[in-house]
């Protein structure tokens, strides 16, 4: 149908249900004159007339009563189906979906989400554990969580938690075989507990820092993780060197269980940060989850 007859059965609609060009040209916001050129040019295409005119008021025929019950229902169900999509743009709902890594799961999201989501029963979070620097936008997701070092410059960045920062860390039966590194150069020379990183297939490089210096060591072991939290349980049961964030080991350190080392090489982090793509359109609910995750000090 084209777009022009559309636009002529609203008209006709308008006047049919106000029975009077007048009321019916204030509501569509025309003039009367140009309403009741667009009405005949509709009769003529059809080849029936559509309204009776009198000096004193506008009744439909019967082809217009006949259109007029047949047509303006459908009309209706347009428009409220168009309402009902407005109100759910406006209102605070939908699946927003989240790849973050496992420790960033654990120690931020968790705590803030358990008081986010009773407040909003229509919003639903999806969280897909991932340590991949994955393209968020071609893979679907609506946001990230990283390091501030590790967001790409494009994104727009929220910080959700403070500053991390990692332990180099082994259970004191390791040590009790193999003296402790005093370097991270040491580590060499160790079994240390790898991450397995999706990206590229690689594995994580440790990172240290010292009076403006940087080291990047790819340390050696028997065992590969895909999990932080996996590793710290290998550490535990003495299975090598694990450099996880400090705030895990503190348990096992307070009561013997791991020894820490390295610990003047260790530097912090730019804690978690939420990101998403600057073109990204937000929603109601979107919105309302950067702002119950936004870091706080």
């Amino acid at each position: 149908m084209p777009r022009g007859t559309v636009n002529d059965l609203l008209a006709f609609l308008a006047v049919a249900r106000e029975r009077s060009f007048t009321r019916a040209a204030a509501k569509l916001g025309v003039s009367q004159s140009a309403l009741s050129h667009t009405i005949r040019e509709l009769e003529a295409r059809l080849g029936v007339r559509l309204l009776t005119r009198t000096t004193r008021s506008v009744s439909p025929t019967e082809a217009g009563a006949r259109l007029l019950h047949g047509v303006g229902p459908r009309f209706d169900e347009i428009e409220a189906e168009l309402e009902a999509l407005s109100e759910l743009r406006e209102k605070p709902a939908g699946t927003i979906r989240i790849t973050s890594g496992d420790h960033a799961v654990q120690s931020v999201l968790w705590r803030k989400l358990a008081d986010f989501l009773p407040k909003y029963p229509d919003i639903k979070v999806e969280i897909t554990v991932d340590y991949g620097l994955i393209d968020i936008v071609a893979q679907g997701y609506d946001a990230g969580v990283r390091f501030g070092e590790q967001v790409a410059k494009d994104m727009i960045a929220v910080r959700i938690g403070p500053d991390v920062r990692f332990a180099a860390v082994a259970a004191k039966s390791y040590f009790a075989r193999h003296p402790p590194p005093k370097t991270p150069q040491d580590l060499i020379g160790h079994s240390c507990i790898n991450l397995r990183l999706p990206t590229y297939g690689g594995l994580y490089a440790w990172e240290f820092e010292k009076d403006g210096r940087e080291l990047k060591v790819r340390v050696e072991g028997q065992l590969v993780l895909n999990s932080i939290f996996q590793i710290l349980n290998a550490a535990v049961a003495g299975l090598g060197i694990a450099y996880v964030p400090e705030e895990m080991v503190q348990p096992y350190l307070a009561k013997g269980e791991l020894k820490r080392v390295l610990e003047d090489w260790c530097p912090y982090w730019s804690g978690y940060h939420l990101y998403y793509p600057s073109r990204r359109q937000s929603s109601p609910a979107f919105a309302l989850l950067v702002n119950a995750l936004r870091y706080r000090a």
